[in-house]
């Protein structure tokens, strides 16, 4: 039985949430701008992070990964913009997973490229 792959995972449905959260924030809040710019980071670390699995070489997979890193510290990036803004609220648990999800994605994404530059080294 095939393992789950945790980050690809993990890229994908924060991806959903990140659609979910643009489609609210245009319809209920009116905002386009901010939330264009989260949608894009959001969704691109999921593409990137997929990208990698096909890797051509342990280079690419560290390129691909370390952008898909890039890319969530960007959405870290919008998603704390918003709140500032008022477009969300901090309190709002919803809110709240949201930055726990985006931290973990930054932290497991930061150790992937870590680990695999360190790996690329040593062979």
């Amino acid at each position: 039985m095939k393992q789950e792959n945790v980050v690809v995972a993990k890229a994908f449905e924060f991806a959903v949430r990140a659609v979910k959260l643009y489609r609210h924030l245009c319809d209920d809040k009116k905002e386009y701008v901010l939330s264009k710019q989260l949608l894009r980071s959001g969704t691109s670390i999921g593409a990137n992070v997929n990208e990698a699995q096909a890797g051509q070489s342990k280079n690419d997979f560290i390129a691909k990964m370390s952008i898909a890193s890039k890319e969530a510290r960007e959405t870290k990036y919008w998603i704390d913009l918003l709140i500032v803004t008022d477009y969300l609220k901090a309190s709002d648990s919803h809110v709240q997973s949201l930055r726990v999800e985006i931290d973990e994605i930054v932290k497991l994404l930061t150790s992937i490229v870590k680990s695999s530059k360190l790996n690329k080294n040593e062979n």
